[in-house]
């Protein structure tokens, strides 16, 4: 019964930060209507601030993050993103942009009010740059933790942290390192146990509405194309020659293929370039995919709560239930989605480094 109690006061908490609204019956003159597309796509982006929710009567409340920039006219500023007041203010002749073809961006003015040409360059810890701190600081204490619990329960059976993560390190080394590595295999694991439990712990810390957890980070392309970048840079530098003698002059292919012009290499080329990339949309499309469904049904209550309160409460029930077993199916992706990514780029170092026979 309290797991059952524990399980709903989460719900709550989840609600609150990702609607942000109060549910009421259909809109008076001069409120605005429920925009679920608006809400879904908001809660998603990347942002200046942690935004908690917004009260009936307007007012936001947020966790503002570090703004650096750099002008190409006055030079470097660092200021909190409380200073835009939520996009209604400037700060020392900068602006955030809510509307129009530079939403979501900040441009600069002179002194006059003119806008100045070229954006300032944006290096600010925004949202994601939190959330993918936070993973990569939890990934070097969960293995430095479980590291010193090892080293002081030599020949002992593990316990605490480590009963949990050791299972997983033994399976990213014996059933995908040395399972899909056949020359020295060794030699990557630390590669793809750091990969795994980053891409685990940003997918499983998405899942978690309170900050800083909640950040929308391998969601963002940008994160993903980032790892697929490392997982390409291990595989094509660790690759031997005959990797590469397969690229530029694949065997077995008639001479007319290659020369005069290089269809066959051309083509392998793109697939070079191509695996890398699949491993990032896969990745970004999947835990993207799973927050805005599960948005999707939290917006439904919000929804229906604009016709009538009747109608919000019998659709409230089934909202709740659909979340529920969405949120479980996302756990389940977490783990899924780290084991594919680590799988194959263990797979495409195997084939980068197999010894020819």
């Amino acid at each position: 019964m309290r797991s059952i109690k524990k399980l709903f006061s989460l719900l709550a908490l989840t609600i609150i930060p990702i609607v942000g609204i109060k549910a009421t019956n259909t809109p008076t003159e001069g409120e605005k209507s429920f925009n679920a597309g608006k809400v879904i796509m908001g809660h998603l982006a990347d942002s200046y601030e942690w935004h908690i929710m917004t009260l009936p009567s307007g007012k936001h409340i947020s966790i503002p993050l570090p703004v650096i920039l750099y002008s190409r006219y006055t030079g470097i500023h660092i200021f909190m993103s409380s200073k835009f007041h939520h996009g209604h203010e400037r700060y020392k002749n900068f602006e955030y942009v809510t509307v129009g073809k530079n939403k979501g961006s900040i441009v600069e003015y002179d002194s006059d009010g003119n806008l100045l040409d070229g954006k300032p360059y944006d290096f600010s810890i925004k949202k994601n740059v939190v959330g993918l701190f936070l993973g990569i600081f939890l990934t070097f204490f969960i293995h430095r933790k479980s590291l010193k619990i090892a080293e002081s329960r030599r020949g002992m059976p593990p316990k605490g942290l480590l009963s949990a993560t050791e299972p997983l390190v033994l399976f990213v080394r014996d059933d995908i390192a040395r399972a899909c590595i056949s020359h020295r295999p060794d030699k990557f694991v630390p590669f793809l146990l750091s990969l795994f439990f980053m891409i685990l712990i940003t997918n499983l810390s998405g899942l978690i509405p309170i900050p800083p957890f909640g950040a929308n980070v391998t969601g963002n392309l940008s994160v993903t194309l980032g790892l697929a970048l490392f997982s390409f840079l291990i595989i094509n530098i660790n690759a031997n020659k005959q990797y590469w003698k397969h690229i530029y002059n694949t065997p077995g292919v008639p001479w007319f293929m290659k020369f005069p012009i290089p269809i066959m290499p051309l083509v392998e080329l793109i697939g070079l370039i191509l695996k890398p990339l699949v491993l990032a949309i896969r990745l970004f499309a999947n835990i993207l995919g799973g927050h805005i469904v599960t948005l999707a049904f939290f917006s439904l209550i919000f929804i229906f709560a604009q016709m009538s309160e009747l109608a919000a409460g019998l659709v409230s029930p089934f909202s709740i239930v659909f979340v529920l077993f969405i949120w479980t199916l996302e756990i389940l992706v977490a783990f899924i989605q780290a084991y594919v990514f680590t799988l194959l780029t263990a797979i495409f170092i195997g084939s980068a480094v197999a010894e020819h026979h």
